[in-house]
């Protein structure tokens, strides 16, 4: 058990994750930094240092989910902040770049496995995770939900002709980050009254491997809004979804 407030970030090895998970630890939380693969996880934790602790979780794997909530529960009884951070942009080996990746995705000719692979981490994977997390949560100081999705699942952007994104609206990552934010206005509605706040942000087009390290913005400043958010306290709003800084998108 820790006063310090505790924080379960998923897909926390590398990318936006790891950044947050720097940053919150910075700022005196307890990170409890997932990771699919364990090894990568520990190497991960020991790169930040104390207020870094490595757990396992896959977010795709019942056993691996419900291993890591009675791992919170026995080890720190709570759970104060958790982001649903994991997310894949396709399941093909080796990099693909932003153009191939647009090329080979679009709605008529995308592979139905990848579509399924990349649902099953980035929707039913947080909706997960959420169900797994919600009673930990429940026993939470002043508890709160920060789910990353992206600009470019927004159905009101991408309905206009000048977005610039639009081109990579596809059935994969673009539609899966819709699913996700239909999702989390799923969770907002139950969770209203309750006490437990909910977040949806994006980190803008950040320079990851999700991207292929494509991305025009730096990690640091992709990570802003996520971090920024991360970071409410208890005054800060619920049922926001937004970017840097501060900047809302519409759903």
């Amino acid at each position: 058990m820790t006063d310090t407030r505790i924080a379960l970030v998923t897909g926390a090895n590398q990318g936006v994750g790891l950044q947050l998970a720097k940053e919150l630890v910075a700022n005196g939380v307890t990170i409890l930094l997932g990771s699919r693969n364990a090894q990568k996880g520990e190497a991960a934790a020991k790169s930040i240092g104390a207020g870094a602790i490595a757990m396992q979780i896959d977010v795709t794997d019942a056993a691996s989910i419900a291993a890591a909530a009675d791992r919170v529960r026995t080890e720190f009884g709570r759970l104060d902040l958790l982001v649903n951070n994991a997310g894949i942009s396709n399941n093909r080996t080796g990099p693909v770049t932003m153009a191939e990746f647009t090329r080979t995705s679009a709605a008529s000719i995308v592979s139905i496995d990848e579509v399924r692979a990349i649902w099953d981490t980035n929707v039913f994977g947080v909706l997960a995770v959420y169900q797994a997390m919600l009673p930990l949560l429940r026993l939470g100081t002043d508890a709160r939900i920060v789910n990353v999705s992206s600009g470019v699942g927004s159905l009101a952007a991408n309905a206009d002709p000048a977005f610039p994104y639009r081109n990579i609206y596809t059935p994969g990552y673009a539609a899966s980050k819709t699913a996700l934010n239909g999702i989390t206005l799923a969770m907002m509605i139950e969770l209203e009254g309750s006490g437990i706040k909910v977040n949806l942000v994006s980190p803008g087009f950040t320079s990851t491997a999700l991207n292929n390290f494509e991305g025009t913005d730096t990690l640091e400043d992709g990570s802003r809004e996520v971090v920024r958010v991360a970071l409410f306290g208890p005054d800060a709003p619920s049922g926001t979804f937004t970017m840097w800084d501060n900047t809302t998108i519409p759903w």
